[in-house]
């Protein structure tokens, strides 16, 4: 801690206040009751709103399928280019950084164009699963990829075939378990992105917990800003969680 020195330490403090700042503001803006007075109003009003509820609860039905998604698509995926592609790396490092250059307005009436898809899947929530994919693919393709760049993916393979394992049972004995903090690291980045995606449900008219606090904060702030405070809480709880996951044991190679 003494090598960051005093400008260091200036550097992460000036840091700790610009990103706790906001947050303390809107937390204190969302207890105002109007002059002096400070209470839960706000809170209180929001915990017997059904559309809290319904919102929040497709937001996480969503959270979960686009991350169910990613990782059934996007594992066996990098899984299989790690081993016998790795020529297709910089294919997938930029449909990874894509998604960061293309903007959600053009990236949603893209795909309203273009992708018609089955009919039972169109006109539904879980239609925002197919951008929401595009979305989380940044993060899961980077936590994913930390995650196997940190085993000998050649070596454990290599060792499981000699001891005349299929590849199917080491992928699924060897290296899933391997690759478990990874995993659960991506999903919870993409949980914490998508729970919070306001452009694409807004502009396919579906009611998720983001549209609801933009819905919300059009009559009522206070309310709006406590639903804030709520989403930046579940944002941070996702990357602390990443934090615990990432330091823990990574699992030995060729040994105990």
């Amino acid at each position: 801690m003494n090598r960051l020195g005093l400008g260091g330490w200036a550097i992460l403090v000036l840091a700790a206040i610009f990103f706790i700042t906001p947050l303390v503001m809107t937390a204190t803006f969302s207890f105002w009751e109007g002059g002096d007075r400070y209470g839960f109003d706000s809170y209180r009003i929001l915990l017997h709103s059904p559309k809290l509820f319904e919102s929040a609860w497709l937001s996480i039905q969503l959270s979960l399928a686009s991350v169910l998604a990613l990782l059934v698509l996007l594992v066996p995926a990098m899984i299989f280019m790690n081993l016998y592609a790795p020529r297709l790396r910089p294919v997938f490092e930029f449909m990874a950084t894509l998604p960061f250059v293309v903007p959600a307005i053009a990236l949603v009436a893209g795909l309203s164009a273009l992708f018609t898809g089955p009919e039972w899947l169109i006109g539904t929530p879980f239609y925002l699963v197919v951008p929401y994919f595009f979305l989380g693919l940044p993060y899961a393709y980077r936590a994913i990829d930390v995650g196997l760049k940190s085993i000998d993916l050649d070596t454990l393979t290599e060792a499981g075939q000699s001891l005349g394992a299929s590849l199917g049972q080491i992928i699924r004995l060897v290296v899933l378990p391997s690759l478990r903090s990874a995993m659960l690291g991506s999903a919870l980045l993409t949980l914490a992105v998508v729970f919070g995606e306001f452009t694409f449900a807004n502009v396919l008219l579906f009611h998720t917990y983001a549209v609801y606090i933009n819905e919300i904060g059009q009559h009522d702030p206070t309310e709006a800003a406590a639903l804030s405070v709520a989403s930046f809480l579940l944002t941070w709880a996702a990357m602390l969680g990443v934090l615990v996951l990432g330091g823990g044991r990574r699992p030995a190679v060729g040994g105990r």
